[in-house]
């Protein structure tokens, strides 16, 4: 898994072999993002099991969390993470009667 930063967003990539969107899901819950699924074999057969995962990652401070967004394409998961807007300092003329 990677995640990677610039002054927009950050970035996490992580490697899904053999996994279909169907068996991904991100959410985000009290400024705590999770990315979870469950590789199922395609054949159940008696004593085989299917392997589940979960990893969660505590959103930076400047992270926003209502702005997400993913895409699954060839096995890898890719996650937007918007940063807030930073306030651009606005000056404010004030008149002295």
């Amino acid at each position: 898994m990677d995640i990677i930063e610039d002054e927009k967003e950050y970035l996490i990539k992580a490697e899904l072999p053999e996994l279909k969107k169907e068996d991904v899901k991100v959410t985000v819950q009290d400024d705590v993002l999770t990315l979870s699924g469950e590789h199922k074999d395609e054949k159940e057969e008696k004593g085989k099991k299917c392997h589940r995962f979960e990893r969660s990652f505590a959103l930076p401070g400047d992270a926003d969390g209502t702005k997400v967004s993913a895409e699954f394409k060839d096995g890898v998961l890719t996650i937007h993470l918007q940063k807030f807007e930073k306030a651009t300092p606005k000056a404010i003329e004030v008149k002295i009667p």
